[in-house]
């Protein structure tokens, strides 16, 4: 898959409804600090993101949860791509596996599905689930 085919595909994402995003945000705190928590308790995690990186780990998370916020509030699947690929090329000089992302995305979509109304999950989670399914893509992109 090229670029502009991942480009197009994230266009075909739906932007959550005001509401849904308005709920994400009241929850924004509470769910990093889930996804932080689960993520900190996994006895893999310095063999996923290498040693001495719990610290960058947990801003990655903030502020990826953060971004995850301002995406559903104004959807633009160019910064959405180009963020994602920035993410995995900038952790994965860090130290951070490819197995990193299922990892950390798997524990997203926990924390939201327990955190979220049924609907808001319904209207975010196929965010994480393309992050999720194009990961390969992202690292061959990042190869070129």
């Amino acid at each position: 898959m090229t670029k502009e085919e991942l480009l197009r595909s994230a266009r075909e994402l739906k932007q959550p409804s005001k509401e849904a995003a308005d709920e994400f945000t009241e929850k924004v705190d509470h769910i990093a600090l889930g996804v932080i928590e689960r993520l900190n308790s996994r006895p893999d995690l310095d063999k996923l993101i290498g040693d001495n990186n719990r610290s960058m780990m947990e801003d990655n998370t903030r502020n990826f949860t953060r971004f995850m916020e301002s995406l559903f509030h104004e959807y633009k699947p160019e910064v959405f791509v180009e963020t994602v690929l920035w993410a995995v090329r900038t952790y994965r000089a860090h130290g951070f596996l490819q197995a990193y992302w299922p990892a950390n995305l798997d524990t997203f979509v926990e924390v939201i599905r327990e955190e979220l109304s049924e609907v808001t999950f319904k209207e975010t989670y196929f965010f994480y689930k393309w992050i999720t399914v194009n990961i390969p893509v992202f690292f061959v992109i990042n190869e070129d």
